[in-house]
């Protein structure tokens, strides 16, 4: 049986990040993975998070199973958080899910078990694993256009004109903030015209909420995954716990559908139903740490202060990266930097010069120049910009 098995295309992050791996070099850069690190290259277990640890670790009586939708005391703790108090609970829906991306994949599923012949709309450009797992499924797939390769900005006109063919039924997948790759974000007037533009036009958003509390904060990040929320019949959140509470290894996250109040017994047995079919009952141990520091006035007060830290100094990155460019280029060309938000920005450079980067400077970015800014500090600001300087 195995000998009809076909060789998978390899992930190119994770393909980079054997490249990084087997690089001898001292003075290495990695601005390719995914993940926040501190001044010192380390990805710190968050102070709220280990002392919710320490307390989990004395009060915790059993390992057995939770619930098919995880442990109640979550979902409403991660609903609040994203949602507010925008949607009546009697309309929502949710389940605990390993990462977000387990929440992707489920709501895929869900929208294939609904409507199988709905075609769903990502960003070009999105992150790979959207039309990965759209394709796995056999599910029908378009693009709307995102970035602007010119401006380093939003390709607005070319998004609305382009969402303006999505047809009623079909699903239009969303950034709910911190674009990845692009770190280009949509302003709250470009946001009311999407919202307008996809209600009249009957399509069902799908939000993708990778990295609240990483672009202008909390609040400020979730805000269009509100506005969203409250302005159509149906729709589909998915959340991760991975970035903004820094357990990617725990894979925590949440799948939120809303519809009608009268519907909500349906939709929650079909989403416990796809638990059910794919791994039975998800992960606790993030899911209980999440729920640990909301319920905790202390715990919730310090994790936001660090996550403050941590969205700070992403942005103090993004600054110095912007400056140290303009000066060492003689160019604004790289100002956009400071403008985007998250951890993510594609530079414009060419896959020869990313290629060059590498080779001769040992400085590692995905192909398409998407860096992560938190894989910068002080001292390799510099070096990147007169890296880039030398190849562009």
């Amino acid at each position: 049986m195995f000998d009809h098995l076909k060789a998978q295309p390899q992930d190119k992050i994770l393909q980079l990040i054997q490249m990084y791996r087997e690089d001898a070099r001292d003075g290495k850069i990695d601005l390719g993975v995914g993940v926040y690190k501190d001044a010192t290259g380390l990805t710190p277990v968050m102070r709220a998070v280990k002392a919710a640890e320490k307390k989990l670790w004395e009060v915790e009586t059993t390992k057995t199973y939770t619930g098919l939708a995880g442990e109640p005391a979550y979902n409403a703790a991660l609903c609040g958080m994203i949602l507010g108090d925008v949607v009546p609970m009697e309309r929502v829906a949710s389940v605990a899910t390993p990462g977000g991306t387990g929440a992707i994949r489920q709501a895929l599923e869900l929208i294939k078990l609904a409507a199988p012949d709905a075609t769903v709309w990502l960003s070009n450009p999105t992150w790979p694993n959207h039309p990965s797992i759209i394709k796995y499924l056999g599910m029908k797939m378009a693009e709307y256009r995102y970035f602007d390769a010119e401006t380093r900005g939003i390709d607005f006109g070319g998004l609305m004109e382009d969402l303006g063919r999505v047809q009623a039924g079909d699903v239009v997948l969303l950034h709910g903030c911190c674009h990845n790759p692009t770190g280009a974000n949509l302003d709250a007037a470009q946001w009311d015209a999407v919202v307008r533009l996809l209600a009249e036009k009957g399509a069902m958003p799908f939000v993708d909420l990778a990295y609240q509390g990483f672009g202008d904060g909390l609040d400020a990040d979730a805000a269009a995954t509100r506005l969203i929320a409250k302005s159509f019949p149906e729709v589909l959140i998915a959340a991760s716990c991975s970035k903004n509470f820094g357990i990617y290894r725990e894979r925590t996250g949440i799948l939120i559908g809303i519809g009608d109040a009268g519907g909500k017994g349906v939709l929650q047995g079909n989403l416990n139903f796809l638990n059910r079919q794919n791994f039975s009952f998800p992960p606790d141990h993030g899911a209980r740490l999440v729920t640990m520091i909301l319920e905790d006035d202390a715990l919730t007060a310090d994790w936001k202060a660090e996550l403050e830290e941590v969205r700070l100094n992403m942005l103090t990155l993004r600054q110095s990266l912007a400056d140290e460019l303009r000066r060492v280029t003689n160019s604004d060309r790289f100002d956009f930097v400071a403008t985007h938000r998250g951890m993510f920005s594609r530079l414009g450079l060419t896959e020869a010069q990313v290629v060059r980067l590498r080779e001769e400077h040992a400085i590692y970015m995905v192909g398409d120049s998407r860096i992560n800014i938190a894989g910068l500090n002080a001292r390799t600001v510099p070096l990147l910009a007169a890296a880039i300087a030398q190849v562009s």
